[in-house]
């Protein structure tokens, strides 16, 4: 018998973004079981509000795109982690420029904006986590994804200039890198990758998703909650500027 998750989170606050389904999900009940109080981030106030039902926490509903919104915002967490994010699939010519934009301003600008609002709380108690759910893609690139790893490789920038602000504050700050999560996010991104290389769906994941794989299956939600479960906690304090791939063999090819 077990004593249940470590309660190494207690006391803490903590924001997930797109904390309404998939890996925000996953990472905001990991964290509420063990001790901390969550904050579900999402655009969908359903979603978000059921979150915050299962994780005894609180939903705060916004539209992360609108980042005009977020520029006066101050937010009192000890844990912040950027998830949020959308994809769009098309070659560069034909990609609409204000798709590429909102997903710069949902997926880079926005995680700055939270970050610029945490980091004042977290600097004052010497204590603070800024996790970036970043990808694969914000270390490699892949055809037909221009705006999305745009995006991750300006989080990945990001996250290391704040580790070096943060340095010697108790602030760290990084990047879980996975490939690809069995989320809403990639489900859709079935149908589209199927129409881009002219395949039936049920080979897309095989041959295109998973082909550099070395592990033949999708990332489940929770083993990227587990890592950012670790990286929150006391444990990983002298872990910061960091890439933490989680991609089944991906990169290493």
């Amino acid at each position: 018998m077990t004593d249940g998750p470590t309660q190494d989170l207690a006391g803490r606050r903590a924001a997930v973004t797109g904390a309404g389904s998939g890996i925000g999900a996953a990472i905001a009940e990991a964290f509420a079981t063990r001790g901390a109080h969550v904050i579900a981030v999402d655009v969908n106030a359903e979603a978000a509000a059921a979150t915050a039902q299962r994780t005894g926490g609180e939903a705060w509903v916004v539209d992360l795109a609108d980042t005009a919104g977020l520029r006066e915002a101050h937010l009192d967490v000890d844990i912040l982690v950027n998830n949020a994010g959308i994809q769009h699939v098309s070659p560069v010519e034909e990609f609409d420029p204000d798709r590429f934009h909102l997903i710069l301003m949902l997926m880079l600008e926005a995680p700055f904006l939270l970050a610029r609002a945490a980091l004042p709380h977290m600097y004052e108690r010497g204590f603070g986590r800024i996790i970036n759910i970043s990808s694969v893609h914000g270390l490699r690139a892949s055809a037909f994804k221009s705006a999305y790893v745009s995006a991750k490789h300006g989080l990945e920038g990001l996250s290391k200039v704040i580790a070096q602000e943060g340095a010697g504050r108790g602030v760290t700050s990084n990047c879980l890198n996975p490939g690809y999560v069995r989320t809403p996010l990639v489900e859709a991104q079935i149908a589209d990758q199927a129409r881009v290389h002219g395949i039936p769906p049920e080979r897309v994941v095989s041959e295109i998703l998973l082909e550099r794989s070395a592990i033949k299956e999708l990332i489940e939600p929770a083993h990227v909650a587990d890592l950012a479960c670790w990286l929150a906690s006391p444990a990983a304090a002298m872990v910061t500027g960091s890439s933490y791939t989680m991609d089944g063999g991906w990169t290493a090819r």
